[in-house]
């Protein structure tokens, strides 16, 4: 059913202005930032089998979730039906926005006064990667946000991290501490012992140049764990 033949305060728009943002479904949502469906198919109809397609096993794209539909690429999003340059470049912008706000917050102010901002930005980088991908955080004296460098991407269960690497970006980035990071595509954030062991080693190897290592933040894309917190650091 078109929008426009919805009642007024079904339509996600006058919804979303009336009761606020958090009175729309995730579908509400994506509908208003398609604007328009596609022949036979309204908005609210293509929003929903948008979150609802799911990544089969032959690797066709699929979002399972908003999480996973505005962290796919251009090439994902190029795949779907009905979404033309247009829509796919608002839909990217979305999380670009989103990340640039965050990372303005840690530069304003040190990581470990905004450390939910760090999981959330971490979690927006990494966290519906489908493959895993280790990164880190470039801090300056201040422990406030330089740069995100991603440095490594491995497979669905490992990936190859070398200690040389991250040493000769910190010092091209004159920082002087570092959050560590990677995700876990399978959904879990609970650190592995080599998770673990990775973090002993570049904190002994970077405290030879005097970096310092604040966190490890590993990420799925619903939640993140910070090692420091936990006390595995």
């Amino acid at each position: 059913m078109p929008l426009k033949h919805l009642p007024p305060d079904a339509r996600p728009r006058e919804k979303m202005l009336a009761r606020g943002p958090g009175a729309l479904s995730d579908a509400e949502l994506l509908a208003l930032l398609l604007r328009t469906g596609i022949k036979g198919k309204g908005v609210l109809q293509m929003a929903q089998e948008l979150l609802e397609l799911k990544t089969p096993k032959n690797g066709v794209a699929g979002f399972d979730g908003i999480a996973g539909l505005l962290n796919a690429s251009a090439e994902d999003l190029m795949r779907i039906k009905g979404l033309g340059p247009a829509k796919r470049s608002e839909l990217i912008a979305v999380l670009e926005l989103a990340r640039r706000a965050l990372a303005q917050q840690l530069k304003e102010r040190a990581v470990f006064d905004t450390p939910d901002a760090v999981k959330n930005y971490l979690r927006l980088q990494l966290g519906a990667r489908p493959h895993e991908v280790f990164a880190v955080l470039f801090l300056d004296v201040q422990n406030r946000f330089l740069v995100f460098k991603e440095i490594f991407r491995g497979t669905l269960t490992q990936t190859s991290v070398y200690p040389r690497e991250v040493v000769l970006l910190a010092l091209q980035c004159q920082a002087s501490a570092v959050v560590l990071s990677h995700n876990h595509p399978s959904g879990t954030v609970q650190p592995s012992r080599a998770d673990e062991m990775l973090t002993q080693t570049l904190k002994t190897t970077l405290a030879l140049i005097d970096v310092r290592v604040l966190d490890h933040v590993i990420v799925s894309a619903g939640e993140a764990l910070s090692m420091a917190e936990r006390g595995l650091m």
